[in-house]
Formats: structure tokens, sequence, C-alpha cells
């Protein structure tokens, strides 16, 4: 019965639109409209039902969507249509990604369309271009407070340019990979400054407050996200009169969600930059978009709905462009935004694996693998038709978000074992090379988080420094083995750029006033080309990780069973420095992949009688697929040396 009312209430839409329609063959959105309505009309009025513009509001919604879809080019059409028929085409083990600032990595898009045989040549085949929209200069969080939704900042490039990378990636078969921050503004744009003028139907936009009451009651309940920098979640907007919702940055208005007309406007945002060529598009700070008196405000359940919506109408317009979601939550809560009570992906069909990250670099500082054997056995499995995009670094801080109850499992008490953390990565443990700086510290509470460049973290920058040839072997072998588990663990391996050629801390952001308070900018680099040159001379540094993540990344696309299709198994070991999984293709099964990561300094071994009858090894000794050679075995005892990993089979793989 619902459903026929659904169904009768798209009609009424329809004839509302059709005199305005003026393309000749709307056969495909119509069909996907249709398919997708029921979800879309479900979702809206769970979120907006109540209100008596209703309808009004939900023609507008179907209007921005066929308006899309006659926007969208032929060429994106045709890659919907093919990407319609292989569901699961973005869980291939083909896929290897990057993420990069254009101006730090090459100027601009220009620079970054240039540097495309570059990034071919090292086998990265997805590029996330991270925040390019329109932003003020200096107050704009990295490029995350944006004043113009629609536009490139002119520091990077135009429309234009943008449009010609996209063609010139999809020529080369590369994903384009954009930002859409959809939880916020920056106090620039044109919304908030026609909120500033007095509109009302621009007040609406975002969560104003005549005195601190409502605040206040927020307040109780509401974390602090930049306690050092911007404490509190509201600001007093002088030219308002008013108190503004700013989770993040005083200059970053938090958007309105219970407010229809936010969630079209953003919809329809994100479908414009999937016109413009975007493959992938990274939803930002997707657990802040519904807020509650009471509750921390984050991961509630209308935050879900609104991913749902977005995805059904991106269903209708781009079928063939998948969803990330900017969750960093607590593992239990980042599951859910795949969606819950589903086999397939419902909101976004990859996220963030930041417990992965966060474990593995536990795992560097203790040379223990034993919280990260426990992390992940208390991680859901993701859904069928979703994945991980698994990290070492980003553009972000580390975090160290892992669950206490698996803290304490390990035989750690949860704040002195992140205190100790904390200590290790900045330099302050007495025996740590790691030279990184904290972000994000709680006086009150004393939390802190960690900023660094994956090379520096490892210790590189200190072996370069004392000059010391074997912490540098060291300090390469760890950032290798650091590769070689996201390249295998199961999902999207995703680069960050300067760690291939083992950048280190960037700290000429502290002559600058609007970076200077914020340590995030020492990873957040510009590369040295002339130094990235350096990658062609057999036996440096550049060459040894350059090459060696290249030819990690060769092997990987020819082993089906590293493909995301939930097939990862951990296993036990006895050694507390060893993290071993198996990787079974569900279809070939005989190809096994057995993965062991030693995070010690020194040698330890695997005993292989220990697995069990899986398969393994029958048709003679183990062989590593990475380094093309057999490793040493004695009495079913397989040596893995310090800070090294095996990808083992008893198939040789084509020689490269």
């Amino acid at each position: 019965m619902y459903e026929q009312v659904s169904h009768a209430l798209l009609n009424d839409i329809l004839d509302e639109l059709r005199p305005d329609l003026k393309r000749q063959d709307l056969r495909h959105f119509y069909t996907r409209l249709g398919a997708n309505f029921y979800a879309i009309h479900s979702l809206f009025v769970r979120l907006y039902g109540s209100r008596a513009d209703f309808f009004e509001q939900m023609t507008a919604l179907v209007d921005r969507l066929a308006r899309a879809y006659i926007d969208r080019p032929e060429e994106l059409e045709r890659i919907d249509m093919a990407r319609e028929e292989d569901h699961n085409w973005f869980l291939s083990q083909d896929i290897v990604g990057m993420a990069l600032y254009c101006d730090g990595f090459a100027h601009n898009l220009q620079g970054v369309e240039s540097r495309l045989p570059y990034l071919s040549e090292l086998g990265v085949n997805m590029v996330h271009i991270l925040r390019i929209l329109a932003c003020p200069e200096g107050a704009s969080d990295g490029g995350y407070a944006v004043k113009d939704f629609r536009d490139v900042d002119g520091r990077f490039g135009t429309l234009s340019d943008l449009r010609s990378l996209a063609q010139s990636m999809r020529k080369r078969g590369m994903l384009l990979t954009l930002d859409v921050i959809v939880n916020h503004t920056s106090d620039e744009h044109v919304w908030a400054a026609r909120a500033k003028a007095g509109y009302p139907d621009f007040q609406d936009f975002y969560y104003l407050f005549d005195s601190r009451d409502l605040p206040d009651m927020f307040e109780e309940t509401m974390p602090e996200i930049f306690p050092e920098t911007s404490p509190g979640n509201f600001t007093w907007d002088p030219t308002l009169g008013k108190w503004v919702m700013t989770v993040f940055n005083s200059y970053q208005w938090d958007l309105n969600y219970t407010n229809p007309r936010v969630l079209i406007e953003m919809v329809d945002i994100i479908l414009f930059w999937a016109n413009q060529g975007a493959d992938i598009i990274r939803l930002d700070a997707v657990a802040f978009l519904w807020k509650k008196i009471g509750t921390a405000s984050q991961n509630e359940q209308e935050a879900h709905l609104i991913l749902q919506l977005m995805k059904d109408c991106c269903q209708v317009v781009a079928p063939g462009v998948l969803f990330i979601a900017e969750a960093i939550v607590a593992p239990l809560e980042v599951i859910k935004y795949f969606g819950e009570d589903a086999v397939i992906a419902k909101e976004c069909e990859i996220a963030y694996n930041a417990t992965f990250m966060a474990l593995l670099w536990n795992s560097v500082a203790t040379k223990s693998a034993k919280l990260l054997a426990q992390g992940i056995l208390s991680l859901p499995n993701k859904l069928d038709r979703a994945t991980w995009l698994n990290y070492v670094r980003c553009h972000d801080d580390i975090g160290l978000g892992f669950d206490d109850t698996d803290i304490r499992a390990v035989g750690y008490e949860p704040k002195a074992h992140r205190r100790f953390l904390v200590d290790w990565f900045t330099g302050r443990f007495a025996s740590s090379p790691a030279r990184g700086q904290p972000f994000g510290v709680n006086e009150r509470t004393g939390d802190a988080r960690i900023s660094g460049s994956l090379a520096s973290l490892a210790g590189l920058e200190a072996a370069l420094e004392a000059g010391d040839p074997e912490a540098v072997e060291l300090a390469t072998e760890q950032i290798l083995l650091l590769h070689g588990l996201i390249m295998s663990y199961g999902g999207i391996p995703l680069l960050y750029y300067g760690d291939e050629i083992g950048t280190l801390n960037e700290l000429t952001f502290l002559d600058d006033e609007s970076k200077a308070g914020d340590t995030r900018w020492l990873h957040r680099p510009r590369v040295d080309w002339e130094r990235a040159e350096r990658r062609h001379e057999r036996g440096s540094v550049e060459q040894r990780i350059f090459d060696g993540l290249k030819k990690m990344i060769a092997v990987r696309k020819t082993i089906p069973a590293f493909a995301d299709f939930n097939n990862r198994e951990l296993l036990g070991v006895d050694s507390p420095h060893l993290f071993a999984f198996l990787r079974t293709h569900p279809e070939m099964t005989s190809d096994s992949v057995l993965v062991v990561a030693n995070f010690a300094v020194e040698p330890s071994y695997l005993d292989l009688t220990n697995l069990g009858n899986r398969g393994l090894f029958q048709f003679g000794r183990p062989y590593d697929l990475y380094s093309g050679t057999t490793p040493g075995i004695f009495n079913d005892r397989l040596v893995v040396p310090g800070c090294r990993f095996y990808w083992l089979t008893d198939q040789r793989p084509v020689v490269f």
C-alpha cells in the first residue's frame, strides 16, 4: 500500500516537472528514478515527513536530480552503464590509490596532469586530489572551510583544468577522487553572508541561537574537536547577534540538516562534481551531520539516513560514482557507514580503515602485533559490496582511537598506553627514533594525537641525521613493511604523496602565520622533484622505497586473492612480534596467499605446523611473491627477518 502511495506521488511530481524537461532521451533517468524512488521517498518521509511543505521539497529534490542527469556527459553515462553491469568492479586487486594536495604535489591541476606519467610509473591508478574547492585564504582549515561549493580555488586552477585532468585520467584508466565537505561551510560562504544579512531562509541553513541556553545544553555532551585552537562548539557572531554552531573551527559553520533545503543543495553539489568527472566522492565529516541535545552529536541514526538518501539520489543520476565515508570514529561505529541491516553498501561503498592504520603504528612503537591482532578480531566484517581504504599516512593526524577493551585484553592500561604512544612518536621516549609532534592536545584530559610524515615517524629522519646506514636500512624496511600490509589486507591501498620517496617532515609551515599553529602541516609537503629524480639512482633511499613500492603494486595486481571479498582469515601465532593472515579468493581457493609480517628488529619464526589443514604449500616450499625468493625454513619453522613481510604461496608468479 505504501509503495503504491509512493509511486502515485512520483507521478504527481513528474507531472510538475515534465513541461520543463527538454531532453529527448530520459529513459535511463526514469528507469533509475522508478527503481530508487520508494527508498528516496521513504527516507525523505522519515526525515521531513511532518513538514507542511513536504511535497514542495520532494518535488524540488526530483527536479535537481533530473537537471543533474540532463547535464551528465555522455562519456560518463557510458561508464555508469558499464559499472551497473559489473557491481563488484571496485573490489578488484587492480586499484591502488594516492592522496595528494595538488599544490604540494605539482603546484596546480595542470601540474598534476603533467605528472600523471610519474603516477603511472609507480602503478597508481586512483588519485585523490584533496580540497580544491574555493576557500578563503588563511582561515580555511587547510581547505575544508568552503566558500563556494561549485568552483575550484583559483590557486589550483579552473573547472576547465579539472575536466581536462579527469579526461586525461580516464584515458590512462585512472580514477579521480574529489572531496565534498558536507558538514559545514566557511563563514564567508554566500549562504552565511545572506544569513548575516538577515535573510531567514538562509539563517535556517545553520544552527543559530539567541542565547547560551541551548548551546550550553549541547556542550554538556559534545566533545571538542580542536581544543587547543578552537575550544567549545559554538561561536558568537556579532553581525548576527547570535551563537553559531561551529564544531570544528570558529569560521566553519555547521549546516542544519533538519532543513530539507540543505540536503537538496548538498545532493545537487555532489552530483555537480560527479558530472565534472569524479569517479569517487569523499564525503567529509559525515559522522557530524545530525545534532541532538544530550548526545555527542556524532553517529546519529539520522546521519545514516541522510547518507542513504544521498546514495540513492546518486544511483539515479550517476550510478557509477562511489562514496567514501570520512568517518574517523570508533571501530564499531565505522562499519555502520557502509549501511546497517544490508548485504550491499547502501550508504558509502568505501570507508577509511583508521583503526587498522592506528594499530599498525602501535605495532611500530611496541614491536608487538598483539594489539593489532586483537583490534582486527574486534572489527566486524564489512558488507559484501563495500571495501576499506587502507592507508599508513594521510593529510590528517594519527588518532589513537582503538578500543579500550582491546587495549586491556593485551595487558595495557589504556590511558598510560596512549601516553606512551604519543611520547614515542614525538621522540620524547628515550629510545625512540620518531620525529613527530603532538596535535590536538587536550590539557584537561591529557589526550593528544600525532602529526608527522611517515618517514620521520618511522625513524628515517633521525637515521639520516645520524648518518647511520643500519638505521637508514631499518627505517626503509619499516616503511615497506607498513605498505606491504595495506597492500594485502583487503581493500584499496591508499598511498600518501611524498611517502613513495621517503619525504621527511616539512617545517616551512612555521613561516606561515595561518599554518604555524597546526602541526599537521608537518606532513603536507611540497614535493622536491629534484629529490624525486633520485629514484633512478641505484642504492639511494628514494630508489629503494620507490622501486620497492612499484614492485609491490605490480605484484599485488597479479594476485586474485587480494581482491576484497571478506576473504581474509586472521591466524593465531606464537610470536608476539608476528602478524599473519590468510587471503583466499572465493573462486580460486588453490591460489591462497599467507601474509606474515615481523614488527621486531630481530628475526622471528612462524611454526607452519600450526596452520592446520588449509591446503597451503602442498606443491612445495613456500615462495615469497614479493621478493621472488624462497624463505628460510628449518623443522617447519619459517624464519621472518626483522621488519620484513612475506606474501607466501607455493605457486610461482609471472616474473617481473
